[in-house]
């Protein structure tokens, strides 16, 4: 088979890509951009082109299918020629879908707690010795790519994103896979520029209980309000429902245990409500494969944790530092009340930064009044810079700390913000946390750095 990639640097492509390679597929791709560490990884391998920009010239009819990523436009060059030959042209999850047509399917939908519940879901497989093909949205200890394509598998199990398709599909992404086992994590409006009203987002996971497979199964969060009403709602009597809701738990010198189905504490190495919410629709998940509750414990309790998910950074026995996705309203105030929950007698400063298209959205900024009350510092950083990159209006950093309202310090240089938490810990450190969260970078912190100075 031949495969050609338009837009190969995403990171979601290049891991495609190498997933085809693996499997044994030519593939071949083009961008006009490529950067580390997709860069690296498809230069390893021979897939990295040999120059950027688009090619044409290089669509030929011998090609079985040509992949389009979302960095791509309408009037891609490379696109119109494959149009023009007739080519069978997918969008990323179309062909992931083409891949896994005779597989189980397993798809973790929600506004949060994809990429944690998948990637638990993954490690227990591992652990099992239960070979699954997956999809995943970070990258995963133990696993060496974020996809993964085999002739063997007979599951997949994909984290399915709710934002476009490709640029000429405007269907959300986990509309495409058809399940047979669909979890839906939690709903909180996102992605505002393409659904304009909450409405229209909540329906998006609505029509994800629709495309289940016939005689399927919808796991879903029945603490979350707006999930609970999704799945009640859904008229089709063909599926069997599975709610879930937070399971019994102890939290003893920072450490979360689990009451087992055969030891009476299981350990674990992650903490916080959400992640126990994410361990609990991952155990139902396990059990439409086969895994019993008893293997689930003995797996789920060597979970680290996703990349960047409540990750540990540095630590000592007096402080700790913690870095986090977290961008959205709820789960600002999760990873928040996890950290105050596993560490209830040390003060937290909590930093996040404004970074998508939502957050830095003045209409927008209203969800977040009340997110971060339970740390004893907190930040706000957003960058000029980043508001003209995604074309909108300039905010004043008195409208932000208006809207998160609270004591909330508000900054528009990452540099000054740094050396402001610095100086909180500079005398003392003693019984101190910090926590970093963005869905970006903070403009480039070297996150082992700045624990160093923190410690």
């Amino acid at each position: 088979m031949k495969v050609h990639f338009i837009a190969i640097g995403g990171s979601a492509m290049h891991n495609l890509a190498l997933a085809l390679h693996h499997k044994g597929y030519k593939v071949t791709g083009s961008d006009d951009e490529i950067f580390d560490p997709a860069r690296g990884r498809l230069e390893q391998y021979g897939l990295l082109p040999e120059e950027e920009g688009w090619h044409p010239e290089r669509i030929t009819r011998d090609l079985d299918a040509v992949v389009l990523g979302m960095h791509a436009r309408a009037d891609n060059p490379e696109l119109i020629r494959a149009q023009e030959l007739g080519l069978k042209i997918y969008s990323y999850p179309e062909y992931l879908y083409e891949q896994s047509k005779e597989k189980k399917r397993i798809v973790v939908g929600g506004s949060h707690g994809k990429t944690t519940t998948t990637a638990m879901i993954l490690h227990v497989l591992a652990q099992c010795d239960i070979e699954a093909d997956y999809m995943v949205g970070a990258q995963l200890k133990g696993f060496d790519v974020m996809v993964r394509l085999s002739h063997t598998a007979k599951v997949m199990v994909i984290e399915g994103d709710e934002y476009l398709t490709s640029p000429i599909d405007r269907r959300p992404k986990f509309h495409l896979y058809k399940p047979h086992v669909a979890i839906i994590t939690g709903i909180e409006w996102d992605h505002i520029n393409v659904f304009p009203t909450f409405d229209i987002y909540r329906e998006q996971f609505s029509k994800f209980i629709d495309l289940i497979e016939p005689a399927g199964t919808c796991i879903y969060c029945d603490e979350d309000p707006e999930v609970r009403r999704v799945a009640i709602e859904n008229r089709r009597t063909d599926i069997r429902r599975q709610p879930y809701r937070c399971p019994e738990h102890i939290v003893e010198n920072g450490v979360t245990f689990l009451k087992g189905s055969k030891d009476p504490h299981v350990p674990l190495r992650i903490f916080g409500h959400h992640n126990l919410l994410n361990l609990t629709a991952a155990r139902l998940a396990c059990r439409q494969l086969g895994v019993t509750d008893g293997q689930f414990d003995e797996a789920i309790s060597s979970f680290e944790g996703a990349s960047k998910r409540l990750e540990l950074v540095k630590k000592n026995d007096k402080c700790a530092v913690y870095k986090d996705f977290a961008h959205a309203p709820s789960k600002l105030r999760a990873t928040i009340h996890a950290m105050r929950e596993q560490y209830p007698g040390r003060r937290l400063v909590a930093c996040m930064e404004l970074h998508t298209f939502s957050s830095l959205t003045q209409e927008f900024l209203q969800q977040y009044r009340g997110t971060m009350d339970e740390a004893d510092v907190r930040c706000v950083y957003f960058s000029q810079h980043a508001l003209q990159l995604k074309k909108l209006p300039p905010l004043d950093p008195e409208q932000v700390k208006a809207a998160f309202g609270g004591n909330v310090a508000v900054y528009t240089d990452s540099q000054t913000m740094v050396d402001s938490v610095i100086s909180l810990f500079k005398n003392d450190n003693a019984n101190s946390n910090l926590l970093m969260m963005s869905s970006g970078n903070f403009d480039g912190i070297d996150f082992s750095t700045l624990a160093d100075k923190i410690l």
